[in-house]
């Protein structure tokens, strides 16, 4: 398992491909997971666990790993599941994930696969476990589940949403926006809900989507029926997440681009993919901006500074 993750530097070349690699494992049982090999640092035998007194019941501990403290979660707890036993012989995924770094104790850990986002849909609907879910895939006839990472964290930390008052202003912003809104594609609806919640205080109607393929035929709807020139008579602006089912973000991102209609629409990715963000790509399907997921007062400053970019 060492070497499972040494080449995960050049796999930068899926980006704006519509595709992603899974790293795929298990929590309790045969059910398989997945989790973007993006997300992660390395995946290692779980060290031994410090207790931390008073921590959040679904943190087994602290394990100290190159010089980092990192907390390490029961990804079978925090999705309502049983502990996961026999510590010693499970692994911890180290992963990055909103600018932080964290460890999710699973039981086994499987293989890269390669995938087309097309083949990644989205959840169910139902109760139970589907609530922690973001996508589901088909590997070897079995269903394969992507947990929803961002409410996972948020339960354990709730994120603060709050826009400071100097960001706010004094209601300029209202005025360049207008009666224009701004869109919001997100496959997890805590983020979604995170980001409508920190746009509220600067007076902003927003219309969210679940992934890049529904706000691209939404976007491409509005331009029809709605404006005469282009999409942002309607649209101020697009902030999309870029892991999400059927469609990513650079690929939705690129689609905009290349459409006349939709190509003067400026678009953020929001990103919980802080820790191997690249540059390159964000300038290769043609983004205006990158914001690593979840700072209030960053988010609200880049609406205030694109918008008024019209």
């Amino acid at each position: 398992m060492a070497g499972i993750l040494d080449s995960v530097n050049q796999r930068t070349q899926l980006v704006g491909q519509n595709r992603l690699e899974l790293l795929l494992f298990k929590l309790r049982g045969r059910q398989r997971f997945g989790i973007n090999v993006f997300k992660v640092r390395e995946v290692l035998q779980c060290p031994p666990l410090t207790n931390m007194p008073k921590s959040n019941a679904y943190i087994r501990g602290v394990a100290h790993i190159r010089g980092q403290t990192i907390s390490v979660i029961d990804l079978s707890m925090a999705v309502g599941g049983p502990a996961i036993e026999n510590i010693k012989d499970s692994f911890i995924i180290i992963a990055e994930y909103n600018r932080s770094v964290q460890g999710f104790l699973v039981g086994g850990v499987e293989r890269i696969v390669n995938m087309n986002w097309e083949k990644i849909m989205p959840p169910p609907s139902g109760a139970g476990r589907y609530s922690y879910l973001t996508a589901v895939t088909e590997i070897e006839n079995e269903l394969v589940e992507i947990l929803d990472v961002e409410k996972i964290l948020n339960e354990i930390c709730p994120v603060n949403t709050e826009v400071s008052a100097d960001v706010v202003g004094e209601g300029e912003f209202q005025k360049d926006l207008g009666e224009r809104i701004v869109f919001i594609a997100d496959d997890s609806a805590v983020a979604r809900n995170q980001v409508k919640r920190a746009l509220e205080p600067l007076g902003v109607q927003t219309e969210l989507a679940k992934n890049g393929k529904e706000a691209l035929l939404r976007l491409r709807e509005i331009a029809q029926l709605d404006c005469q020139n282009d999409i942002t008579e309607r649209v101020g602006l697009l902030i999309s997440d870029v892991e999400m089912p059927e469609m990513d973000g650079y690929t939705l991102t690129a689609e905009i681009k290349a459409d006349p209609k939709l190509s003067p629409l400026h678009v953020i990715l929001h990103t919980s993919l802080s820790g191997v963000f690249n540059q390159a790509m964000i300038e290769k399907v043609g983004a205006d901006d990158f914001i690593a997921k979840f700072n209030p007062d960053e988010l609200a400053t880049a609406v205030k500074k694109w918008v008024h970019c019209d």
